[in-house]
């Protein structure tokens, strides 16, 4: 027992470094921890650690599905569904077929069953590396609205075609008809599953008296009850937790009271990143287990089919890529699409984004040793094999190369977008203006009365009259955005002096620590306000 919690503990030590590291390199935390991984596996005496998928599909992937869904805008999902649809049913079953007919070509043996089951493997790109990347590449919203939404979903689809192709392994039976109406079957009753759960625990937030802890906690609970229970019933556990993330996002203004969603804020986070870190590094020292599995075949032969494969997957992207932008062109003729010209540029941009990671490698492992009749899984290692070095070379290789790629294409707005500041600018009047009106309707007496109202009163129109006089002056705008952005500035270093002063209560026995911590809530809230309008 103590050693498991030494082991964990030394492990989230380790990766936590890790990262600072890979900030101070500016290189993103999943590309370089598995380097990182495959570093460490490489050093004698470094025992050999192996993942179970159990670790990944019943406690790594509900909570990041959920944190994912609850950060999704449902917006771009609607705006982008057309492609996103395409890119996470349409690229993964390309990919899979692609994929299942070179294997069979490539390995000697390989039946189209095993082909179709690498191929779901190796399809789908890893939402939590998407997103990582993403921090350290600026990207027009639209692309990045796009990349989330399909690494959010494709992931249903990949793991639907796995299930099938396994199933078809293990019965040598198979009617692609079948498959088909399954794999809607399965789809929709994911999605009527999470939604339902995600009504009832609407509910309970909404009527019982929770708190802000109890918020938390349950919110931990609900993506793991979706999931297993669209497991247990045959369903797509992943699309019933994105659908079931997704509608609690949307209604999360209505039942969660201000500190629930300020201490969700910091809790959920922090949690979803040490999952993430700890899964990656241990990608990397998955290296011993995978290279010996395969000892039926010369290393160098399982390496240049894992290098085929890879480099085929990279190209069918890109090519499908092209492709949709061509027949959205075309087909914007007919009908009406987000963009009706997308050129070649963005596509070939979101194209390259396609790193794979944890899902897949979970995928593989979770492949059975042996056949109900007592005969071993056919090519098993060498599949494993291949996963793994399809995530090396497209997480490392894509992921690195991925900031090059775009600043020498120089991706194009992909809509006419507001600027951040201005879109800060016009919801902040608005709420302004209606702060203003509720004040004079309301409260006209007391504005007379109280020096505080009235004091807050002028701030708030004062601003108001600021905003109205930048209306499409956008010198003006430059102007006052560098105002507002010194005032800030001098506040966070007045806060952080009020918090040195703070101290100094400390020390006085007639001013109580619950009282000197409330203060020092409140200060700390607003550092957090200030740091936000900054970003």
């Amino acid at each position: 027992m103590h050693e498991s919690l030494l082991l964990c503990l030394g492990l989230i030590l380790s990766v936590s470094f890790l990262v600072l590291l890979a900030r101070r390199l500016s290189i993103a935390y999943p590309i370089f921890l598995v380097i990182a991984g495959l570093a460490f596996s490489l050093i004698p005496g470094i025992p050999t650690i192996h993942i179970d998928p159990n670790l990944v599909f019943l406690i790594i992937l509900p909570p990041v599905l959920f944190d994912a869904a609850q950060n999704t805008s449902w917006k771009a999902l609607w705006k982008w569904r057309r492609i996103i649809s395409v890119m996470a049913l349409g690229y993964v079953l390309l990919t899979s077929t692609v994929v299942a007919f070179a294997a069979c070509w490539l390995i000697p043996g390989f039946t189209l069953s095993e082909g179709f089951l690498l191929g779901a493997i190796i399809s789908p790109p890893d939402a939590a590396a998407a997103m990582a990347v993403l921090q350290y590449v600026r990207l027009p919203k639209g692309l990045v609205s796009i990349l989330e939404g399909e690494s959010l979903l494709n992931d249903a689809t990949s793991l639907t075609v796995f299930r099938f192709a396994l199933a078809a392994i293990i019965t040598n039976n198979f009617v692609w008809y079948t498959a088909v109406s399954n794999f809607i079957l399965v789809s929709l009753s994911g999605i009527a599953i999470g939604l339902f759960f995600g009504l009832v625990f609407y509910a309970f937030y909404k009527w019982l008296p929770t708190t802000a802890n109890l918020d938390i906690a349950l919110s931990f609970v609900l993506p793991y009850l979706i999931y297993l229970t669209a497991e247990a019933v045959h369903s797509s556990g992943v699309l019933a937790v994105v659908s079931g993330g997704l509608f609690i996002s949307y209604q999360n203004h209505f039942i969660f009271s201000h500190s629930s969603r300020l201490k969700s804020n910091a809790v959920w986070p922090a949690i979803i990143f040490i999952l993430n870190a700890v899964i990656f590094f241990l990608i990397g020292l998955q290296l011993p287990e995978i290279t010996e599995g395969i000892k039926n075949m010369t290393f160098s032969y399982a390496l240049e089919i894992a290098l085929i494969i890879s480099f085929l997957i990279i190209v069918v992207r890109l090519l499908a890529g092209f492709f949709s932008s061509i027949f959205t062109s075309f087909i914007s003729r007919y009908i009406t699409v987000a963009v009706s010209h997308p050129g070649w540029r963005n596509p070939m941009i979101v194209s390259w984004a396609g790193m794979r990671g944890v899902v897949s490698l979970a995928s593989a492992l979770a492949i059975p040793l042996i056949l109900p009749g007592g005969q071993p899984f056919p090519y098993r290692n060498l599949i494993l094999f291949i996963t793994f070095i399809v995530i090396i070379v497209t997480l490392v290789g894509q992921g690195l190369a991925l900031p090059w790629i775009v600043r020498i294409l120089k991706p194009e707005k992909l809509v006419e977008e507001k600027q951040d500041d201005q879109q800060v600018m016009e919801i902040d009047r608005y709420l302004l203006s209606a702060a203003i009106d509720e004040l004079n309707s309301r409260y006209s007496n007391e504005l007379q009365e109280n020096g505080l109202l009235k004091n807050k009163m002028e701030l708030l129109t004062y601003k108001v009259g600021l905003y109205k006089s930048l209306d499409n002056d956008q010198k003006k705008m430059a102007e006052s955005l560098a105002m507002m952005n010194r005032f800030k500035k001098i506040m966070m270093k007045v806060t952080e002096h009020e918090r040195k002063q703070l101290h100094i209560f400390r020390h006085k026995e007639e001013f109580d620590d619950s009282i000197i911590r409330l203060i020092e809530k409140r200060l700390d809230l607003e550092e957090e306000r200030l740091e936000d309008d900054l970003e």
